[in-house]
């Protein structure tokens, strides 16, 4: 009796640190990657062609939950050029696409190498991964003429409310994002991952970091769009 009840202690004290693990995992992947007043990555505020910290946060706001088409751009999610035009037409403010970038490097966007979108612990599985499975999807994504995107999540420092910036950076190098106002376990959106493919539909093939367990992930999507996950401690617990 004395052993059934230790036992079932080491159950619930193993089934508690794996919860842990997978939150700790969570939170390194989206949190505190981004930052407003960019004047810590070299932005000086208030100078010409430059944004005030009002301005971005002004900016924040004009972004959360809406798409470039809704204000009349011919883009399906914020890309730096159409970000470019909405401050010069808000601020009246003709920011060039280096100071812009600079912006969205600020807020933790751009191209990272895989093994900077995993925990300390995760790191080994990713190299792996990137060694024995990504050149089949590269491949696969050539014979489709698709493109690659890694998606990912990171919280904005200094907004109120806070802010979730979800981004796709393409094996190119560009960068797609939308800004939301984070919730209780934000499932990936389905909206964000069906304007990756545009509206020519193109196939792509998204490579989901641990910001995201499968059972968050949209379902039923059409099949030009395949989803692929990167390695997580998190994910195991998430589909147990």
């Amino acid at each position: 009796m004395r052993f059934g009840l230790v036992a079932q202690d080491v159950g619930v004290a193993l089934r508690d640190a794996g919860r842990s693990v997978t939150s700790w995992c969570r939170r390194h992947t989206i949190g505190g990657d981004g930052a407003v007043a960019a004047v810590r990555r070299g932005l000086r505020q208030g100078e010409s062609g430059t944004l005030s910290r009002e301005q971005e946060l002004e900016l924040i706001d004009v972004l959360r939950g809406v798409h470039p088409d809704e204000f009349g751009l011919d883009e399906e999610l914020w890309t730096r050029q159409s970000l470019t035009t909405l401050i010069q037409r808000r601020f009246d403010l003709a920011m060039d696409a280096g100071t812009v970038g600079a912006y969205l490097r600020a807020w933790g966007l751009g191209p990272r190498e895989p093994r900077e979108r995993a925990c300390g612990l995760c790191v080994g599985a990713v190299e792996r991964w990137v060694r024995l499975e990504y050149p089949a999807i590269t491949r696969a994504a050539q014979e489709h003429l698709a493109e690659v995107y890694w998606i990912g999540r990171v919280r904005l420092r200094g907004t109120m409310p806070a802010a979730d910036v979800i981004s796709a950076v393409s094996s190119r190098g560009r960068v797609r994002f939308m800004i939301t106002t984070p919730t209780v376990d934000p499932p990936l959106p389905r909206d964000f991952v069906l304007r990756l493919s545009g509206a020519e539909e193109r196939t792509a093939h998204l490579i989901v970091d641990g910001s995201w367990p499968k059972n968050e992930w949209p379902r039923r999507l059409p099949r030009r769009i395949v989803l692929h996950p990167l390695p997580s401690c998190g994910r195991p617990v998430a589909a147990a």
